[in-house]
């Protein structure tokens, strides 16, 4: 069965540019670090399209062009996410229809789970700090898989700890590299789009767009929630 005709039966989230519209925050620590480091070509575009998804121990040996020792990778991760943290706290909120949409899917009886690279104190800062993560039976993080996206390994993750095959689960992703990584997993994929146009997202694999929670397309609506009315 191909994933565009699969039953829904679970939805994974992505959770940075998805769940909550951080993306510009994130891309900004970003160039700040960059900056620092004597590295003045990155820009936030930049990052956005070719990092954004990817574990940080495969973003900053990439930037830096060398293998780092663990100790230094934590330090500029750490540094990093701190600055992120300290620069969004004050702006944290769920993306557009997003609370209204997970209770929703919970009403209906999908099994929810998130799908991030995020590291443990950025998912504290969302999950916690807006009081969601009840709602979602599992959190995979980076931690939890070998490969980030684009690799297809930690939605494969979602899916087997929600039970749920892959080809089953409802993806929604903001970034081409979670695109890819969704599709490659075999997930029917919703872009949402807080940081790339509908037109990259579909070209990256996408079978829907919206622009927030609130204005999912009625046709994916329809295969969500009709057999559950």
């Amino acid at each position: 069965m191909t994933s565009a005709a699969a039953p829904l039966l679970a939805a994974v989230f992505d959770m940075d540019g998805t769940l909550v519209d951080n993306m510009d925050f994130h891309n900004r620590a970003w160039v700040t670090l960059a900056r620092k480091l004597g590295l003045d070509g990155l820009t936030a575009e930049r990052f956005q399209n070719e990092f954004a998804g990817k574990k940080n121990e495969e973003i900053l040996p990439q930037l830096l062009g060398r293998t780092l020792s663990v100790a230094e990778l934590d330090a500029l991760a750490e540094e990093k996410e701190s600055h992120y943290r300290a620069i969004y706290r004050p702006y944290l909120a769920l993306h557009r229809g997003a609370e209204g949409f997970l209770h929703r899917l919970r009403e209906a009886n999908l099994p929810l789970a998130v799908a991030t690279a995020a590291p443990h104190g950025n998912r504290e800062l969302v999950l916690d700090g807006l009081s969601v993560r009840p709602l979602f039976a599992h959190v995979v993080g980076a931690e939890q898989v070998t490969r980030g996206k684009p690799a297809p390994d930690i939605f494969l993750a979602a899916a087997k700890a929600l039970q749920v095959p892959p080809e089953s689960c409802l993806a929604f992703e903001d970034a081409i590299n979670g695109v890819l990584s969704a599709r490659a997993a075999g997930m029917v994929t919703v872009g949402i789009t807080t940081t790339t146009t509908a037109e990259a997202l579909k070209n990256a694999g996408a079978h829907y767009t919206a622009p927030d929670f609130d204005t999912l397309p009625p046709e994916l609506l329809a295969r969500l929630f009709a057999s559950r009315a």
